[in-house]
């Protein structure tokens, strides 16, 4: 059975999504049918930065509201054959269906991928929570400032109110020459307050940025650096 990867923050701007798309990526090049599901409904970016947003014709309203099959929705990337995508819908909300739907869409994609890395909405609301409700892991991803590690603390006490035992952090856009300010909070700091365990750092690079851009995520250059980070977080994150 695959599991469900559930990646969160505390407030937007954190790299949530690039993290969930590259994340995806080391898992696909290590030879796992992995799939993103964005769940970011009217929000969604997994479709640009995975370069793949002409290519979508379907989305997860579709599924839930019966207008398509499950496998039509599901994009698979070209570069990888071991790589997919199913957004939700950028003009449409899907929380009427997704309490009673999304168990067995969970259900559906465990038996399909290896892997499902789920991009979820920002908030506390009751799609947030049926999105989080039956995923096997979360990790929050938080930037190196006070207001986002207090909402990430506030992330992590409410998934593990909803049952996600294992759990763990991510600290991303670190940029080096403030490391260790004493005006940021500071790793030993995070690490208390989040209360779970760090799996590792990303710092600032415009790679990333470039990457989002022109739809070719840092991950999937096996020759950078980048790859390497992400390689390492994921094997931290014991994923």
């Amino acid at each position: 059975m695959g599991q469900l990867i559930l990646i969160t923050s505390g407030k937007g701007g954190s790299g949530k999504t690039t993290f969930a798309v590259n994340l995806a990526h080391i898992y696909a090049s290590e030879g796992l049918r992995t799939l993103v599901l964005d769940l970011n409904q009217c929000l969604r970016n997994a479709d640009i930065y995975m370069g793949l947003e002409s290519d979508i014709i379907f989305d997860l309203g579709d599924v839930l509201s019966g207008v398509c099959r499950l496998e039509k929705a599901i994009v698979q990337d070209e570069r990888s054959e071991n790589l997919f995508l199913l957004c939700c819908p950028q003009q449409r909300n899907i929380e009427e269906y997704a309490g009673k739907r999304l168990p067995e869409l969970y259900s559906r994609l465990r038996s399909d991928f290896d892997v499902v890395i789920i991009d979820p909405p920002t908030g506390f609301g009751e799609l947030f929570s049926a999105v989080a409700k039956g995923v096997d892991r979360a990790v929050t991803v938080i930037t190196p400032d006070h207001q986002a590690l207090r909402n990430g603390d506030t992330v992590d006490r409410r998934l593990e109110e909803l049952g996600i035992r294992r759990r763990c952090f991510v600290v991303n856009r670190v940029v080096p020459e403030l490391w260790g300010s004493e005006e940021l909070p500071g790793l030993e700091e995070m690490t208390r307050t989040m209360r779970c365990r760090l799996a590792g750092v990303l710092t600032e690079d415009s790679g990333v940025h470039i990457g989002n851009n022109s739809g070719r995520p840092c991950a999937s250059d096996h020759d950078s650096y980048l790859y390497g980070v992400f390689r390492n977080i994921a094997l931290n994150a014991d994923i």
